[in-house]
């Protein structure tokens, strides 16, 4: 039992940080969200698994929270959302793709050397999952750096919070309240950032965040 919960625990956080892979990959933001749609099903699979191999049923409503917001009505209010304020479909990036997945690969690397590193006296699962915590998270942040689109942008942070989640389960998991209150911050946030997507498409015509810095640098 040991090993299957290991091998499915491994399985899970590893297919993680390879969807944070394919969303660095992607150009277009319809096939970047459906990707992350992916990301967030994996994460409720992965934080099921934990729930049931700690035998924590609190966790079962993180899963849950995390396959109903962010598999499901984040993605569809996001595409509805580029829809509705024209975003252009193709994302920009600070630099080209092959660069930025090398950048990503490094990252995952120095995430698996220092975190094995410092969690020695964890026990096995724990180890990894945390490992694959990290990379996830780093992953997130770098496609929030390398994205211009400030739908791009958002994705990666969801993607960085999705790995603070893992984290969280994978040390034997978050109190109740916690999970429930960092689901409920994530959908004020995106309350936010609706409104302030709708305000800068008013505003500026668009949500390219080097247009923005263009238009800030003619106001000088």
């Amino acid at each position: 039992m040991h090993n299957l919960a290991f091998d499915v625990s491994h399985l899970l956080a590893g297919g993680l940080v390879l969807v944070s892979f394919m969303m660095l990959y992607q150009d277009r933001l319809y096939a970047l969200l459906n990707v992350f749609a992916l990301h967030a099903v994996l994460l409720s699979l992965s934080v099921g698994w934990q729930a049931y191999i700690q035998d924590a049923p609190h966790l079962y409503v993180t899963a849950l929270i995390a396959l109903i917001f962010k598999a499901l009505i984040i993605p569809i209010v996001l595409h509805r959302m580029i829809v509705r304020l024209g975003i252009h479909r193709e994302i920009e990036t600070t630099a080209g793709i092959g660069p930025i997945m090398l950048v990503g690969i490094g990252l995952v690397g120095l995430s698996m050397a220092v975190m094995l590193r410092v969690t020695a006296d964890a026990n096995l699962i724990a180890r990894e999952d945390l490992a694959f915590a990290l990379s996830v998270l780093l992953l997130g942040l770098l496609i929030m750096v390398t994205r211009r689109n400030a739908v791009g942008q958002v994705v990666g942070f969801m993607s960085l919070e999705n790995g603070l989640v893992l984290a969280a389960t994978g040390a034997k998991g978050m109190p109740l309240v916690v999970e429930i209150s960092v689901a409920f911050s994530v959908l004020i946030a995106f309350i936010v950032i609706g409104i302030f997507l709708f305000r800068i498409r008013e505003r500026f015509d668009s949500v390219d965040v080097q247009a923005l810095d263009r238009f800030r640098g003619d106001r000088r």
